[in-house]
């Protein structure tokens, strides 16, 4: 059986052929009464739009392509969820890539996004030399998201305030009495803003010297190992703030191999605000870091590099919030 065309669908309706394209693009320069006649043929035909075909009449493949560092790390989930919710929206189909297997295989990282013709890329997540953007970005429009290192021109960068969640949660505990606060830090732009951070909060309430930093590799067991570091010393911290929500599950667990109870004997504080934190048995207070707004501004500023290539880069922020659950809670002794 034929399948049906635009051809057919205009004669039904009773419009010409582009009039159909516009309607069928989401264009708002249609009347209400034609737009539905049109839409009432598609139905009744069955039409399905050719997108091989309509990719060649726009010089558009209306696919982006979406590079992700970390698939492990599940706070890229919300920011995926808000990416592609505003680029299905205007009829944009993600491409996922996975940026460690392309470094693993020795893969170009952005290759296969030029080769496809996606009409952009959004990297997620901190890459080992962002510099390499430069290129892609010459060809076509760059936004990166989740990641505060150094870019090239003409990419924009859309993160959480990593410094403002940071004093959020150290403030929190500094509120509840605490005074012997330990940081485990992660690496990268996105680990020192939240470190340093940390350790500026720690010395605007006089508590410098109380103040402990170990570093992780940002995982489970890196911060299990480093929270047993951490608890294993005389005079231990009574809070832990964690670099991120997975390393945050890593210091629980230590805190109960070493007989230590959440959140009497020991606080504990993530960030990120994953599905993790949420889990009845952990419930973790920790830092909602915008994921999905994250998501939804880094999809608004590919759109926007569609329609005005070549401005300048620009950083825009999102505001983290911080979500007090059961893991925190005044010290047993100072």
């Amino acid at each position: 059986m034929r399948q049906p065309t635009i051809r057919d669908v205009a004669e039904q309706a009773g419009v010409s052929k582009s009039l159909v394209s516009l309607v069928l693009r989401g264009s708002d320069q249609v009347r209400p009464e034609k737009r539905d006649a049109v839409l009432r043929a598609v139905r009744e035909l069955g039409y399905r739009p050719n997108a091989a075909a309509r990719s060649l009449s726009e010089q558009r493949t209306r696919t982006v392509g979406v590079l992700l560092n970390d698939l492990r790390n599940p706070w890229f989930i919300d920011l995926l969820d808000g990416l592609n919710a505003l680029l299905h929206d205007q009829g944009l189909h993600m491409l996922l890539g996975d940026a460690r297997l392309n470094r693993r295989t020795g893969q170009d990282l952005a290759r296969p996004f030029l080769d496809l013709q996606a009409d952009g890329l959004v990297v997620v997540g901190t890459l080992p030399d962002p510099a390499a953007l430069g290129t892609v970005a010459e060809r076509i429009p760059v936004v990166v998201a989740g990641a505060r290192e150094p870019v090239p021109p003409g990419v924009d960068v859309v993160a959480g305030d990593d410094e403002q969640g940071a004093r959020l949660v150290t403030e929190h505990l500094i509120g509840l009495g605490h005074r012997r606060i330990a940081h485990i830090a992660g690496y990268g732009a996105v680990g020192d803003l939240r470190r340093g951070s940390f350790e500026a909060a720690m010395r605007a309430h006089g508590l410098a010297d109380r103040a402990l930093v170990e570093t992780c590799d940002m995982t489970e067991e890196g911060g299990f190992r480093a929270a047993v570091r951490l608890l294993g010393r005389p005079g231990r911290p009574t809070a832990v703030v964690a670099v991120n929500d997975i390393t945050a599950v890593g210091v629980l667990s230590a805190a109960a191999e070493l007989g230590l109870r959440v959140p009497h004997d020991l606080s504990v504080t993530g960030y990120d605000d994953t599905s993790i934190s949420r889990l009845r048995h952990l419930w973790l207070t920790t830092v909602d870091n915008a994921g999905h707004e994250v998501g939804r501004r880094a999809a608004r500023c590919l759109l926007d590099r569609f329609e005005s290539a070549g401005a300048a880069g620009r950083l825009h922020l999102a505001a983290p919030t911080l979500e007090i659950r059961g893991t925190t809670a005044p010290p047993l002794t100072d």
